[in-house]
C-alpha cells in the first residue's frame, strides 16, 4: 500500500465529504477510491468514516487520523519545497481565524499589506467569536484572545506568540455625561442608564473589579443589544453608557466621541496572540504571515490606549 497516496485520498475525502466528490478532484475512478480507502480501514483495523445515502461523516479515529496526515503530507511538500530551492518563496493556501471585530478592524487592513506583499499566497479568513479548533479545522493559524501560555487551551500544544493586549473599557458619549453628570464609582450607575451586551455584562448587573476583590451592582439597562459594534454606536448616540472591548472604541475615544468611565474599577487587561500548531517544517507561506503581521499588529494593538483617554483637547491630559 502506498502510505502517502493513500492518506491524500483520505484527506481528499474528508475535505470533499463524499467519495465521487473526492474521485472528481483527484480525477481518479471512484471505484479506485472506495477500494483504497477500505484498504486503509482494513490495515489500520478500524472505521475512518461513518458512511450513509448522503456523506461520509470521519469517526473519532478519522478525525485524528485526518489531521495527522494533513500535517504529515504538508511536511513532505515543505521537505520537497526546501529541497528543491523553492523554499524561500512563500505560496499556496493559507487559512487563517480571527474573532470577529478585532479581525475586521485590526487584522483585515494589514492583511490587505500582506496579500499585495505576497501575491502567491491565498488566505482564507474566518472570522468567528469562538476558538476554532486547528487540527479539525484545518486552520493554520489563529489570532485568539485571553491565556496564551502553554496548557492554557484544550488544545495546549499549540504554539503562542503574543502581540498585545486589550482590555474592558466603560464609556459614554460627552453629551451624555453633560446632561446626566460623570458617575465616580460603580455605585452611581444605579441614576444613569445603561446599555448592555449579554455576553459581557449582565443587563440587570454588572460586575466590577477593584484591589484584587469584584463586586457586583444593579444597573438599569435601557438598551440590550446583540453585538459590541451596536452598544458602541448606542453610546456615541447618547444613549447611555456601555462597556465594550479596548479596540471597539479606540477611534472613538481619540475622536472625542466617547469618554472613558470608571477605569479604576475595571479587570486586567486580557492577552491577545497568534497561535499555530508545531510542525518540524514551518510551511514558508505560515512563517511569511507570521513575519509580516506580528510587528504591525503589535504597532496597531500598541496604539490602543492601555487607560483609554480622549484626544487632547484645551485643559485636558494628552493621549497615553
Amino acid at each position: 500500500m502506498d502510505r502517502f497516496e493513500a492518506m491524500s485520498l483520505v484527506l481528499a475525502v474528508a475535505e470533499a465529504g463524499s467519495l465521487s466528490a473526492a474521485a472528481r478532484r483527484q480525477k481518479t475512478p471512484l471505484a479506485t477510491v472506495s477500494r483504497k480507502v477500505s484498504e486503509l480501514e482494513a490495515h489500520l483495523q478500524t472505521k475512518l468514516f461513518n458512511r450513509s445515502s448522503r456523506a461520509l461523516v470521519p469517526t473519532d479515529a478519522g478525525r485524528s487520523y485526518i489531521a495527522a496526515a494533513k500535517r504529515i503530507l504538508a511536511d513532505v511538500a515543505e521537505a520537497e519545497r526546501a529541497a528543491s530551492g523553492e523554499y524561500t518563496t512563500p505560496r499556496g493556501d493559507l487559512s487563517v481565524s480571527a474573532p470577529v471585530a478585532l479581525g475586521r478592524l485590526y487584522l483585515q487592513p494589514v492583511l490587505a499589506e500582506f496579500l499585495a506583499t505576497f501575491p502567491e499566497v491565498d488566505v482564507q479568513l474566518s472570522l468567528q467569536d469562538r476558538a476554532a479548533n486547528l487540527l479539525e479545522e484545518h486552520v493554520d493559524v489563529a489570532l485568539r484572545i485571553g491565556a496564551l501560555t502553554h496548557g492554557t487551551f484544550a488544545d495546549s500544544s499549540l504554539i503562542a506568540v503574543r502581540i498585545g493586549e486589550i482590555r474592558r473599557v466603560m464609556c459614554a458619549s460627552p453629551a451624555y455625561l453633560k446632561s446626566r453628570g460623570t458617575p465616580k464609582s460603580p455605585e452611581d450607575l444605579s441614576r444613569h442608564d445603561c446599555i448592555s451586551y449579554p455576553p459581557l455584562q449582565s443587563p440587570s448587573s454588572w460586575r466590577f473589579s477593584r484591589d484584587k476583590a469584584e463586586y457586583v451592582v444593579p444597573v438599569r439597562s435601557r438598551l440590550v443589544v446583540s453585538n459590541l459594534e451596536s452598544a458602541c454606536d448606542a453610546a456615541r448616540a447618547g444613549i447611555g453608557i456601555t462597556e465594550a472591548f479596548s479596540y471597539h472604541v479606540a477611534e472613538a475615544m481619540k475622536s472625542g466621541e466617547l469618554t472613558p468611565l470608571l477605569q479604576d474599577f475595571q479587570p486586567s487587561p486580557q492577552p491577545v496572540g497568534f497561535v499555530y500548531s508545531p510542525n518540524r517544517f514551518m510551511p514558508v507561506k505560515l512563517r511569511a504571515f507570521l513575519d509580516f503581521m506580528i510587528p504591525r499588529l503589535r504597532a496597531r494593538l500598541g496604539d490602543v490606549p492601555k487607560r483609554a483617554v480622549p484626544r487632547a483637547r484645551a485643559g485636558s491630559s494628552p493621549l497615553e
